[in-house]
């Protein structure tokens, strides 16, 4: 039971760590924030700090900033990457600083998911980030055959890693 209790501790920390990196980075790009919430669906309790509402949710799944994203789209391809990726970044830095803890491995994993390019996930951000800087525009089809292609990857990538494992 406590083993239970300190993954989900744990998880919930990682989380957190995740949506900070999200968050200085988007400070340090200028990028106003109004919120980050531990969990999804109606808000349970939260507090202010500054400019920002910290809420925990009632659904606990996932964890999320938000960002004004009209200013976030006005940046350079730079600032948007170090946005979508600052998240990753936090979690790389604490896995790799508590190497071998519970939490450190589940920071490592946090990162390893989130970078995937599956669809409203840092990895795919990135990748529609970039495409339309190539593109030098929004193309609704070449996001479309990069959302399900990239899904179809990381599917693959998960088949690969449990065959590892089994």
């Amino acid at each position: 039971m406590s083993l239970i209790i300190s993954l989900i501790g744990f998880t919930a920390l990682a989380m957190m760590v995740h949506e900070l990196g999200h968050l200085l980075a988007a400070r340090s790009c200028n990028v106003a924030a109004s919120e980050l919430g531990l969990g999804m669906g109606p808000r349970l309790f939260g507090f202010r700090l500054g400019s920002i509402r910290f809420n925990l949710r009632a659904i606990p799944l996932g964890s999320f900033v938000m960002l004004d994203g009209a200013s976030l789209k006005e940046k350079s391809v730079r600032a948007q990457l170090l946005v979508h990726l600052g998240g990753v970044v936090f979690n790389l830095v604490a896995g790799f600083l508590t190497y071998g803890t519970t939490f450190g491995w589940l920071n490592l994993l946090l990162a390893a998911g989130n970078i995937l390019p599956l669809y409203q996930h840092d990895g795919w951000k990135c990748g529609v980030t970039i495409m339309r800087a190539l593109l030098r525009r929004k193309s609704e089809p070449a996001e479309r055959a990069f959302t399900f292609s990239g899904g179809f990857v990381s599917l693959l990538i998960a088949w690969a890693i449990v065959r590892m494992f089994i």
